[in-house]
Order: structure tokens, then C-alpha cells, then sequence
């Protein structure tokens, strides 16, 4: 079997990348900084040239083509104009790995998942945080896990799968989670002022949760992380198959897969990106040590990344339009 993992670069890479406010973080001090870097060029991106561009063609290849991407951010018109750009002939033969993040209202996130469905002969997906932002949607949702269960409601209705499946001897396995602050191992910086996590982190506003889930210890990622114990018959049953296996998730596995903290606009990013709870179930499902097949996929920071780390990939895929989401 042949599998080839891609991800989607923006149709038009040739257009000036602008900053973008990453997991909610628009304090005007970070931003400030960031203008500053930007006008002594530490921080200077070059413009990419249209000649650099991704294009992928339709599949004659036989083989079994995969794409990832995650915070599409479609609440944006242009992100979603580019969902609306792709083929419609091109991928049909094709898989769609989607690691959260599609859209902060319901009624863009049905939009835009029916109309990567349209293109795509199976599509996968994972809740990122934005996906649960409550704030635009006039009250329809108690909090943010009746609105988690309202869109996994509507991926069941357009086909778009939240569970594991094998797929051409191909294992793919959706995997829940949230941040926690323990999560974060580095030393934190000091000596500069830091805006806290309430006040840079929109979720602390934008999410609701029940009284006894919150952001503030390890219960909100235990919580999604138990979510994932329904699928441990599904799971049994693609290691019985002995096939390839991917598994994504929105959130970080691991800290090191986020540049060091010197070297973030927001040092305290790594308390709002992963879950020591996501690599224990790799782990369970890869392998302690890994294998030459195993590969994790992830989304939320922004950072593009590929690496092998103790016998496993991973990899963070994601398409922003002009530089927005975040």
C-alpha cells in the first residue's frame, strides 16, 4: 500500500503574509513588540514567489492520497472563499484529515464542512478551540460541550467522521483533547511583564464550561481525553488489521513540538497548547517506541512542523488566508 500524506498550502502563497493573533493573544504590549522586531528585521518573513507554490492534480496515481489541514479559521471571508476555491473534480478519490479549528459559529462551520465533504471521498475531523466559542451564537448552547455535541451531531448528518476507521488498509484515528496549564515544563521567563493567560487567551472568554470543568487545573483535558475511551474497541481493531496508522488531534502531544519560550511573541503560549494526557494515548496506540509507519497529526499553534520524536511523526498542517486566524 501506498500512502502519501500532504497539506494544504493557500491557493494564492505568493501574497504578503501578514502577523496574526495567535490562540487569541492581541495584547497591544505583544503587539507593539512585535512591530518593533519587525522594523530592525529580526522577524522579516521574505514574500514567497508564486513559482514555489503547492499544486496537487488529480489523482491518477493509484495511490491512496491523504490531506491535512486544520485552523481553516472560515469566519474570515477570505479563508472561506478559499475552502470554496478547491476543486471539485481533483480529490475525489481522496482523504481529508481536519484538526480543528474550522470555524467560531455553527452555521460556518456546517458551510464549511459540507463543502469539503463535496470534494473529498472521506473526510475526518477533531474540535479545535475556536470550534467551541460560544460568544456569536446568541445564546443557542448552554455552554461549550452542548455546542461540541451539536457539531458532532452534524458531521454524523454529512458523513464527516469523528471516530476511527480503516480506510484502504490505512488506520485513522481521531483523538480529543484540551490544554492544560501543567503542560508546561519550561522554566517561564522573567523580568518582563507577561500578560496572563485570561487576558491573552480569548478561550477563558469565548468558552463556557460547567462549574465543575474550567481551564484552571487538568479536569477540562481529562474530560476530553476520557471522551476517547468510546473508541477503544475501533481502535483493537485497527491494530488487528496491522495496517499503517495515523492519528491527529488539534492540540500538542508534546512541548517540544513549540519553539522554546525565549523564542515566543507570548511566552507563555506552551500553558494553552497541549495535553500530557494526548501522548500517553499515542503512545498506547503507536507504540512506547514508535515505528517506521507510525505518524501524529496536530494543529493550533501555527507553527508549521515535521519531526520524529521517539520512533514517531509528527507533523502540524494548517491553511491561513492572508495570515488570519488564530
Amino acid at each position: 500500500m501506498v500512502v502519501a500524506i500532504m497539506g494544504f498550502l493557500p491557493s494564492h502563497t505568493g501574497l504578503p503574509q501578514k502577523s496574526s493573533c495567535r490562540s487569541g493573544i492581541c495584547d497591544p504590549m505583544v503587539l507593539k513588540q512585535r512591530i518593533r522586531h519587525k522594523r530592525v528585521g529580526i522577524f522579516g518573513r521574505k514574500q514567497i514567489s508564486p513559482t514555489n507554490r503547492l499544486y496537487y492534480g488529480q489523482n491518477d496515481t493509484g495511490a491512496l492520497r491523504v490531506f491535512v489541514m486544520s485552523d481553516l479559521h472560515t469566519d474570515y471571508a477570505e479563508n472561506m472563499a478559499w475552502v470554496r476555491r478547491l476543486s471539485t473534480v481533483w480529490y475525489r478519490n481522496d482523504i481529508l484529515i481536519v484538526a480543528g479549528d474550522v470555524a467560531e459559529t455553527y452555521k460556518n462551520f456546517v458551510v464549511t464542512m459540507s463543502e469539503l465533504k463535496d470534494r473529498f471521498s472521506g473526510v475526518f475531523y477533531v474540535p479545535g478551540n475556536h470550534d467551541l466559542w460560544c460568544r456569536r451564537e446568541g445564546g443557542n448552547y448552554t455552554d461549550s460541550l452542548e455546542k461540541l455535541r451539536a457539531l458532532l451531531d452534524v458531521c454524523t448528518e454529512l458523513g464527516v467522521e469523528t471516530s476511527p476507521r480503516i480506510v484502504d488498509g490505512l488506520g485513522i484515528i481521531p483523538l480529543f483533547s484540551w490544554y492544560h496549564k501543567s503542560f508546561d515544563k519550561e522554566k517561564d521567563v522573567t523580568g518582563i511583564r507577561i500578560p496572563s493567560l485570561e487576558m491573552a487567551c480569548k478561550d477563558f472568554h469565548a468558552c463556557t464550561w460547567p462549574p465543575e470543568l474550567s481551564n484552571g487545573d487538568v479536569a477540562l483535558a481529562h474530560h476530553f481525553d476520557m471522551m476517547n475511551e468510546k473508541n477503544n474497541n475501533a481502535v483493537e481493531e485497527v491494530h488487528k488489521t496491522n495496517c499503517q496508522i495515523i492519528t491527529f488531534s488539534h492540540f500538542l502531544p508534546r512541548q517540544d513540538l513549540c519553539p522554546e519560550k525565549r523564542m515566543l511573541f507570548y511566552p507563555n503560549l506552551p500553558k494553552i497548547i497541549g495535553s500530557d494526557f494526548l501522548e500517553v494515548r499515542l503512545r498506547f496506540i503507536h507504540g512506547k517506541n514508535g515505528n517506521r509507519s507510525a505518524c501524529h497529526v496536530f494543529g493550533h499553534t501555527h507553527f508549521c512542523w515535521d519531526a520524529v520524536l521517539d520512533g514517531m511523526s509528527k507533523l502540524l498542517w494548517l491553511i491561513l488566508e492572508k495570515g488570519k486566524g488564530g
